[in-house]
């Protein structure tokens, strides 16, 4: 690297927030199936404790010889649907216990993979791991799941919608945090590093690395440089500035891999928030020219933002996958709480700002009393969008129980705190209730 290069990296780490926000193993289970449910657990342990016995130690390695932090060491596995299918339990909450246990013992942040895929039905399997989300992660610190209700390929499955809406209910009546450890998807993506959605697709390697690097403060002070000057100098900036983030976490990844051993996969560049000041998606759009995110304009700024990220990482790493883009979490991000509060931002709006970014309405407060069908309707919303224009779209919406509008929610941590966002009183009930299947748009057939 040349001195310049060199400089400016040091000053993105100490001055503006960059950090590798997750190194992520992707796990295949596929050989863990078992008739027999303890047997698949153990087989499960001990794959995941061979396979990732070195993971902290050598992403901690890299962080004292390179200091770039790396802040969370995580797994990814095959969704357990698939892989608990053929045991012989209607429960699934031994397999999620033996995922936390495997990740304590590892001193891995969170592991992904309590998840099913029904975007077109389900197998036995999935039923039955829908049915233990919520005990399941009552029982567990460490476990994330999420469901994919549709596709572009294959139309949503409004069984599944309904589906979700309750189980986000029972969730919540348990302890409304847990609820940050569920996603929804539509269009869920295999090689995601990111949590609470990621899971190691069946079309994956057995073993891989994956990379996530985020930046919003990069972009921020980058975009302080042009002041006034035209958009093709701020999407210049922009993607100029994802290069070079992109070439630390594909750096890091080549490293971690060599070492460890395991296939490098992807680097996922998304500008993932922090609720730590400079470290906001909010402040990147603001800085492009609106007084307060939610202003209009909001969504061709984040539109622009994205397909600037995207362009730039793709110019600095041939394997780049995952989201990459934008993150737009409510709790997540000081900037969007902010216009929350000021009442410049709302969820319709936030909706439609998601039609042009990385994935959907994320990290959301709505009053406790919220019913499920509403939060089904939010979710057919959000899988339309994603369906139709073929991206990746979801849901992570925390019913605070108890609470009512302008209340305020505190999850801790990177996950920040969230303010009650009001939602429609108009109810989707009959809607939800149809069932059955929304078909593909007719330009999912490109054969």
């Amino acid at each position: 690297m040349e001195t310049r290069q060199i400089q400016d990296t040091i000053q993105m780490i100490e001055e503006e927030h960059l950090d590798i926000r997750t190194i992520t193993m992707g796990i295949s289970l596929l050989d863990c199936i078992d008739g027999d449910s303890k047997r698949a657990c153990q087989r499960i342990y001990d794959k995941i404790t061979t396979k990732a016995k070195n993971l902290v130690t050598v992403a901690e390695e890299i962080e004292r010889e390179y200091g770039v932090p790396i802040v969370n060491k995580r797994i990814s596995v095959t969704p357990i649907a698939l892989v608990a299918a053929a045991s012989d339990t209607d429960n699934y909450v031994d397999f999620a216990v033996t995922l936390d246990k495997a990740a304590t013992d590892l001193g891995i942040d969170i592991i992904g993979g309590f998840s099913a895929l029904v975007q077109k039905g389900y197998q036995s399997g999935d039923r039955k791991l829908i049915n233990s989300i919520p005990e399941a992660l009552k029982n567990t610190s460490r476990v994330c799941s999420s469901i994919n209700v549709g596709s572009t390929r294959a139309g949503i499955n409004m069984d599944a919608v309904q589906e979700v809406g309750q189980i986000v209910k029972k969730i919540a009546a348990i302890n409304p945090q847990k609820c940050m450890n569920l996603v929804a998807f539509c269009n869920a993506v295999e090689d995601n590093p990111f949590m609470a959605g990621a899971f190691h697709g069946v079309g994956e390697a057995d073993c891989v690395i994956n990379m996530g690097i985020s930046g919003p403060g990069v972009v921020k002070r980058a975009l302080e440089q042009v002041k006034g000057e035209s958009f093709d100098v701020v999407a210049e900036t922009i993607k100029k500035t994802a290069f070079k983030v992109t070439r630390v976490g594909q750096l890091v990844g080549q490293i971690a891999s060599q070492r460890l051993d395991v296939p490098f996969g992807i680097v996922d560049l998304s500008l993932a928030p922090t609720p730590a000041p400079g470290d906001s998606v909010a402040e990147i759009l603001e800085e492009i020219g609106l007084d307060s995110v939610g202003a209009p304009g909001t969504t061709a700024a984040l539109a622009m933002l994205n397909d600037a990220v995207k362009k730039g990482g793709i110019m600095a790493c041939s394997h780049v996958g995952g989201l990459s883009g934008a993150f737009i979490p409510v709790s997540e991000d000081a900037g969007m709480i902010k216009a929350v509060q000021a009442n410049n931002l709302s969820i319709e709006k936030l909706e439609a700002m998601t039609a042009v970014c990385s994935v959907g309405l994320d990290m959301i407060a709505v009053p406790g009393d919220t019913t499920a069908q509403t939060i089904s309707g939010i979710l057919a919303d959000e899988a339309a969008i994603g369906m139709i224009n073929n991206k990746t779209t979801a849901i992570r919406i925390i019913p605070a129980t108890g609470k009512k509008v302008g209340d305020d929610i505190n999850f801790g941590g990177l996950f920040g705190h969230a303010p009650v966002m009001k939602v429609s009183e108009s109810q989707p009930t009959e809607f939800v209730a149809r069932g059955g299947r929304i078909p593909a748009p007719i330009h999912s057939f490109k054969n």
